[in-house]
């Protein structure tokens, strides 16, 4: 019943939102340039947080029509390289004379939409050829189109390297970092001509065992039953995945957001300040980060649970347990593809060394293929967003992609 009761709720507060929105535009427009504040503008700023304290579960645009290549504007179209049932290939094609190094961003399938990496897409952009993991809804996803669990997310992997070709380069951000290091292994192990020239793992869970973080400890406080029966529900009959089991994207949200209550809650009490004084462009910066952060998908019950189970309950990949089609993953195969790993230093979903384990595993890798950057004073989306990534992350990012492409 759980998502029938979210749905129920969703329905009954929708006209109470477009209603707070109607009023909201009627009393603003009333200010008139009036001073602020007023009771007048203390009401607009209610009724404006009424009408957005809800969720979406579209995917937001990415918003980047065009990028700086050298000292030309270039415009930016987006082309679906390929589209599968659970995710789409996404290019960001620009028309440039000098061909630029491909490569496949891997974003997290979490509860968000891939638009979360949209900074990371653009400050790419000016210098590579870039591809992203569009990850579909899953409750728009029709029970004919059967599972997608964490060997079909692999599978998806490998086909989209394969359709950029021979020579592209993979850069994961958190939690699919498992799944590329798995894709890049398993076609290490079948010498695949696509296997990507690097690899760049960002902030992700290689092995929770290395300073468990709080999500780390939840995940193997509960067993793999207490998730599926507590946190598992059937997709309402109305939509094109209905009767599809997923781990809705709004529990999702709801654990996020109590990790850190007291800061959201200080957000929307500065948003509605910054409403009722008139400073729009604070209060647009934080409409902005809100309207991606309650912009919500849900995964499939069976990726969402074997990921907590493989990676966070029996840490599988650096015990060497894991498998793919029903062969072992062996990283050691890795020989040819440069590896870097980066994390931040108050990182406190995915905590330094975790994703460092990554270099014992490729131990075949030769001194001179292997990096690694701990970025000190930056937490988690700091790895891969804001200044700290354009700035400092990034050209060693894009220098490990020269020097092996």
């Amino acid at each position: 019943m759980l998502y029938q009761a979210y749905q129920a709720h969703a329905d009954i507060m929708g006209p109470v939102r477009s209603f707070a929105g109607v009023a909201a535009r009627s009393v603003g427009a009333r200010l008139n340039g009036a001073a602020r504040p007023s009771a007048l503008s203390n009401l607009t700023a209610a009724y404006e947080l009424i009408s957005r304290a809800g969720l979406t579960h579209a995917r937001p645009a990415y918003g980047i029509d065009s990028v700086t290549v050298g000292n030309q504007e270039v415009a930016v179209t987006q082309e679906a390289a390929l589209t599968l049932p659970f995710g789409t290939l996404l290019h960001f094609k620009k028309d440039v004379e000098q061909a630029q190094p491909r490569v496949l961003v891997v974003a997290p399938l979490s509860g968000h939409f891939a638009t979360l990496l949209r900074a990371t897409v653009r400050t790419m952009l000016a210098e590579h050829d870039v591809y992203i993991t569009d990850w579909h809804n899953a409750r728009d996803v029709s029970l004919a189109d059967g599972l997608f669990g964490f060997d079909d997310y692999v599978t998806y992997l490998i086909q989209f390297l394969e359709k950029i070709g021979p020579g592209a380069h993979i850069m994961a951000v958190c939690q699919p970092c498992v799944a590329a290091l798995v894709a890049a292994s398993v076609m290490a192990q079948g010498n695949h001509p696509a296997q990507p020239r690097s690899m760049t793992l960002m902030a992700g869970p290689i092995d929770t065992r290395v300073n468990p973080t709080k999500v780390n400890e939840l995940a193997k406080s509960k067993s793999i039953d207490w998730f599926e029966q507590n946190l598992i529900a059937r997709v309402p009959a109305r939509y094109g995945g209905g009767g599809r089991k997923v781990y809705p994207g709004f529990v999702q949200l709801a654990a996020f957001m109590s990790m850190n209550i007291e800061r959201h809650m200080k957000a929307h009490q500065d948003l509605y300040n910054h409403i009722a004084k008139g400073d729009e462009a604070k209060a647009a910066q934080t409409k902005a980060f809100y309207d991606e952060y309650f912009a919500v998908l849900d995964l499939t019950a069976e990726f969402y649970l074997e990921t907590v189970q493989l990676v966070f309950q029996q840490h599988a990949l650096p015990l060497g347990a894991l498998t793919y089609d029903n062969q072992r993953v062996e990283p050691s195969a890795i020989k040819r593809t440069m590896l870097f790993t980066v994390e931040g230093e108050k990182d406190d979903i995915c905590a330094v060394g975790q994703t460092l384990a990554a270099h014992d595993l490729c131990a075949s890798l030769r001194p001179y293929r292997k990096r690694h950057h701990m970025q000190a004073g930056v937490g988690h989306y700091g790895v891969f967003s804001g200044k700290t990534w354009q700035n400092q992350i990034y050209p060693m990012v894009k220098n490990v992609i020269l020097q092996s492409d």
